[in-house]
């Protein structure tokens, strides 16, 4: 008899909670546009922090907030490469030394006699 009452209400794939005396937070909405000349529309809560650029939903470019002028750019540092955390670690000619002691290991498995130039 329990197995007929359970059947058909998809337990679990519906919440039977209302939204009765449930109060949203209080919104506003804020417009953008693109260089495009679209607008868009997006809701922030009161207690927000609103963002001065926003993604255009029809193009995808940049849109600024409407009546607001252009953020200052942040100044980036530049991308550290391989290189140079290398070079803050060693000198050239410590590379060079080590360079050639990794040679000289190579060349004796191989069984080459280490050459010499003059």
């Amino acid at each position: 008899m329990a197995e007929r009452a359970l059947r058909g209400s998809r337990l679990g794939a519906q919440s039977y909670e209302s939204d009765t005396g449930v109060d949203a937070a209080p919104r506003q909405r804020v417009e953008y546009d693109c260089a495009a000349g679209h607008r868009t529309s997006v809701p922030f809560s009161t207690e927000a922090e609103v963002p001065l650029v926003w993604e255009c939903r029809v193009c995808g470019q940049e849109a600024l907030q409407v009546d607001a002028s252009r953020p200052e750019p942040k100044r980036a540092k530049p991308p550290r490469t391989h290189w140079d955390m290398l070079m803050e670690r060693r000198t050239v000619a410590e590379l060079e030394e080590l360079l050639a002691e990794r040679l000289e290991l190579l060349r004796a498995r191989r069984g080459e006699t280490t050459r010499k130039s003059a």
